[in-house]
């Protein structure tokens, strides 16, 4: 494509982009929500070859007009029928591996989204399928602890890399969620710090101490104030109404102090980790 940048600079004259070989930009997108008292992950099984019946990460190619940002919400869009409400969305990392796709050189530039109790997904006309998935049901590599200590059983091989991509994403959420207010972006507007609580123990796989967790809270800068509202969580079963909370501030916000993993919490292999 031809013309000039927004500042109006035009291509050298005699420019031929022939002259170089050809590759593509995709998106990729690993999208998590806490469902059912689990971490999932959300899966499409592609309708068309390479990898045709295999489940993959939701994602395509970028348009050559188009943001790289609005590729992934369209693609998304597109595959599951989910669209961008209040999510949290960032950008993992690139992958470039030649080999990495047999059509030709592709470069994807991989994202990572999470928001609260996501709905189910449908299939567009480009998935067979969509579904959410257990990340416990899931051979991710180099991720141990929770269920991941040992190979799972029938665990669906992945599309591409996508495996590859799916574990590093998961090390950022779980890395995030130790150091900034991210955990938030898994609850609704207003939550109880029970509900809190347990973001962190479906991303890491592990349970915590009720009190010792509160009390981090309450030490804690940066994460939580009082939800503006007299409502109350009703209790279930005995006990007293649950006290309503809100994320302080809008945004991603460092928390002091953290709130490291345990050791036995699933966690990427530092080997792994690049």
């Amino acid at each position: 494509m031809s013309g000039t940048d927004p500042a109006g600079h035009a291509a050298p004259e005699g420019y031929d982009p022939g002259d170089y070989p050809p590759f593509a930009v995709t998106v990729d997108l690993a999208i998590f929500t806490v469902r059912d008292g689990a971490l999932k992950v959300l899966l499409i099984a592609r309708s068309a070859d390479p990898y045709a019946g295999a489940w993959a990460l939701p994602g395509g190619f970028v348009d050559i007009d188009e943001d790289i940002a609005d590729a992934a919400w369209r693609e998304l869009a597109e595959e599951t029928g989910l669209t961008r409400t209040d999510w949290h969305l960032e950008q993992l990392r690139t992958y470039g591996t030649p080999g990495r796709d047999p059509r030709m050189r592709v470069v994807s530039v991989a994202h990572v989204a999470f928001a609260p109790d996501l709905p189910d997904p449908q299939a567009g006309s480009d998935a067979r399928n969509a579904r959410w998935w257990d990340v416990d049901d899931l051979n991710l590599p180099g991720l141990r602890g929770g269920n991941h200590d040992s190979d799972v059983d029938d665990a669906p091989a992945l599309a591409f890399d996508h495996a590859r991509v799916l574990a590093d994403a998961f090390d950022r959420v779980a890395a995030k969620i130790e150091y900034t207010s991210l955990a938030t972006a898994f609850c609704p507007p207003t939550f109880t710090l029970g509900e809190l609580q347990h973001v962190y123990e479906a991303v890491w796989g592990v349970r915590l101490d009720r009190s010792n967790f509160r009390r981090w809270v309450q030490q804690t800068t940066g994460l939580v104030r009082p939800a503006q509202t007299d409502e109350v969580r009703p209790p279930q079963g005995r006990g007293r109404p649950a006290a309503l909370f809100e994320a302080r501030t809008e945004g991603v916000r460092t928390l002091h102090p953290p709130l490291l993993r345990p050791e036995h919490a699933r966690t990427l292999r530092a080997d792994e980790k690049r």
